[in-house]
């Protein structure tokens, strides 16, 4: 899969991040070599910067948001209910997750759909995190879930860094973000599972061609990645909270090092890949991103906004919705094109309003 290797990232450093709605140079690692990612789409450009269309309200710390079909589902991270979007902006339960022990930063966190009949889950319980898998049932308006079966437990957990993001890749593997859970030392021992990216077959085996013998463990180096997601060239990309001074944009390339917690951000060693973009965490904490056409969109939770990387010059980037609608959690594309937004105020660390949390439509 297309990224960066060691020792293949030039280094360059501007003078100042400014926090406007234009693009700008930003203190990032531009990639210098043949493998860096390019254009990858003729597709539209950045969302519109208008006012957003509110969806959903009245939300309880919402964490992601998935589709199943034409279905958007919502995961409720304190009270561990699945949600389904319904045509009138109003929402319904499609069941509950068993087992989900809710402190701090853990409860039912990612979501992902597989063939639009299995809604797989990454969760905090008793003895740590999990991913299960449900079987979908029902039409649209009345869907539910059934049978739980365990694709991978005993991923490390504490009341911070959980990780958490789950997704299909395009070649229909499942990948997994984990958090050091507080351990940083555990993101450099591959035989942690905490501070990785894990790479399993849907039914929660290990595949074949992962870049450790007999181990889910794609990369390593992590302290908290909360978001991935691929373009259409396949190039993996990643977000990560640093600790007190850069959080970071990565391309994941399959058995690579990112460095935690030997660095924080671009640190120009030939033993770790360097992020492609970096920012104070004051700005960013950035959390769930999608790809849309040839723009990449990362929803920030400090930093209180939607930032847009072009990934034909991911060392760039703008910003929209800054500081209006409070903590970003997720971001994700309708089946139609647009991007719905997923606030979280009422995580405990947000300043909510009335309706929050909300479900936001970008046309």
């Amino acid at each position: 899969m297309p990224g960066p290797k060691r020792g293949m990232l030039s280094l360059f450093v501007v003078s100042a991040v400014l926090l406007t709605a234009c693009t700008q140079p930003v203190l990032s690692g531009n990639p210098g070599s043949s493998s860096s990612p390019g254009p990858t789409s003729s597709s539209p450009g950045p969302i519109g910067t208008g006012e957003p269309t509110v969806i959903a309200s009245g939300l309880d710390a919402p964490w992601s948001v998935v589709f199943a079909g034409d279905t958007a589902l919502i995961s409720e991270r304190d009270t561990a209910i699945v949600r389904e979007l319904l045509a009138d902006g109003s929402t319904r339960e499609v069941g509950t997750v068993g087992g989900v022990t809710a402190r701090g930063e853990g409860g039912l966190l990612g979501l992902a759909v597989h063939d639009d009949t299995s809604l797989y889950v990454y969760s905090t319980g008793s003895d740590g995190n999990r991913i299960q898998r449900f079987r979908l049932t029902g039409e649209p308006g009345s869907l539910s879930i059934g049978a739980v079966e365990t694709i991978i437990d005993g991923l490390p957990s504490a009341g911070n860094h959980n990780g958490g993001r789950i997704a299909f890749g395009p070649d229909g593997m499942l990948y997994a973000t984990t958090g050091d859970a507080g351990d940083p030392d555990s993101a450099q021992d591959r035989d942690s599972l905490g501070g990785k990216i894990l790479r399993l077959t849907p039914d929660g085996a290990i595949p074949a061609d992962n870049p450790f013998p007999d181990s889910p463990v794609y990369s390593y180096g992590h302290r908290n990645p909360q978001g991935i997601a691929w373009s259409k060239n396949g190039t993996m990309y990643a977000s990560e909270f640093g600790q007190d001074t850069w959080d970071e944009l990565n391309v994941i390339a399959a058995g690579e090092n990112y460095g935690w917690p030997e660095v924080e951000g671009i640190a120009g060693s030939p033993d770790y890949v360097d992020p492609v973009q970096q920012w104070a965490p004051a700005d960013a904490s950035p959390s769930g991103i999608a790809i849309r056409g040839g723009m990449l969109y990362i929803a920030n939770l400090r930093g209180e906004r939607l930032r847009v990387v072009p990934l034909d010059d991911p060392s760039t980037s703008s910003e929209i919705l800054v500081g209006t609608n409070g903590r970003l959690r997720d971001v994700v594309e309708t089946p139609d094109g647009a991007l719905l937004v997923l606030t979280n105020n009422t995580d405990g660390r947000g300043d909510p309003g009335e309706d929050d949390d909300r479900l936001l439509q970008l046309d």
